[in-house]
C-alpha cells in the first residue's frame, strides 16, 4: 500500500539517480502529474562538532514515514543537509516535494540559488573552500530528481512537526551515546 503512495519503505541500495543525461535538462513541469510530498527535517549535533543525529518525516495523502540515523563524529551542519537528503532518498519516484527545515542555511541552498553557484564555481564559495561537499554534491543529484521547495520554520517554536523530527534527531544522536 504504501510502496503505491511513492514511499520507498526500505534504505535503497544504490542512490537513486536520473535515468539519462538529458534527464538531468527536463524543465520543472515534467512533474506536473507527480505526487506531493511534505518533508520534515532536522539535524542535532551535541557538542558542536561530536556526536549527531538526523531525522525526517515524509508525509503524502495522510500517510507518514519517519527516518533518522547517527553519526559519531560530525557537524550539525552535516545533520541537517544529511536529514534532507536521507527524506529525498527514501522516495520511490519523482515527487513535488515541499521541504521545511529549521535550518536557514539548508533553505537558502536551495531556495536563493547557492549550491548551483557553488556548483558553477567547481564547489566552491566565495570565501573559499566549502566545507560539505560530498553532501551537496548528493543534494544537488537529489534536487535534479525532485521539484523541491524550501520553506524555513523557526525551531524550538512549537511547530509540532519540527518538534518531531528533532526529537527523532536527537533521539539517534543519543543512540551513539549510550
Amino acid at each position: 500500500m504504501f510502496a503505491a503512495l511513492g514511499f520507498n519503505w526500505s534504505v535503497p541500495k544504490e542512490p537513486m539517480t536520473p535515468r539519462t543525461t538529458a534527464d538531468l535538462f527536463q524543465p520543472a513541469h515534467r512533474l506536473a502529474d507527480a505526487p506531493e510530498v511534505e518533508l520534515y527535517t532536522d539535524g542535532a549535533c551535541s557538542p558542536n562538532p561530536g556526536t549527531g543525529g538526523w531525522g525526517f518525516l515524509l508525509r503524502k495523502a495522510g500517510q507518514e514515514r519517519e527516518g533518522s540515523g547517527s553519526e559519531p563524529a560530525t557537524t550539525n551542519n552535516r545533520m541537517e543537509i544529511l536529514a534532507v537528503i536521507r527524506g529525498l532518498e527514501a522516495l520511490k519516484r519523482p515527487c513535488r516535494v515541499k521541504l521545511f527545515s529549521d535550518s536557514r542555511y539548508v533553505v537558502q541552498s536551495i531556495e536563493d540559488g547557492w549550491i548551483a553557484g557553488w556548483k558553477r564555481k567547481g564547489w566552491r564559495r566565495k570565501g573559499g573552500e566549502l566545507l560539505n561537499v560530498d553532501l551537496w554534491k548528493r543534494l544537488d543529484e537529489l534536487l535534479a530528481i525532485h521539484e523541491v521547495r524550501a520553506f524555513w520554520v523557526e525551531g524550538h517554536a512549537g511547530h509540532p512537526e519540527n518538534e518531531r523530527v528533532d526529537r527523532l534527531a536527537q533521539a539517534a544522536a543519543q543512540s551513539l551515546k549510550g
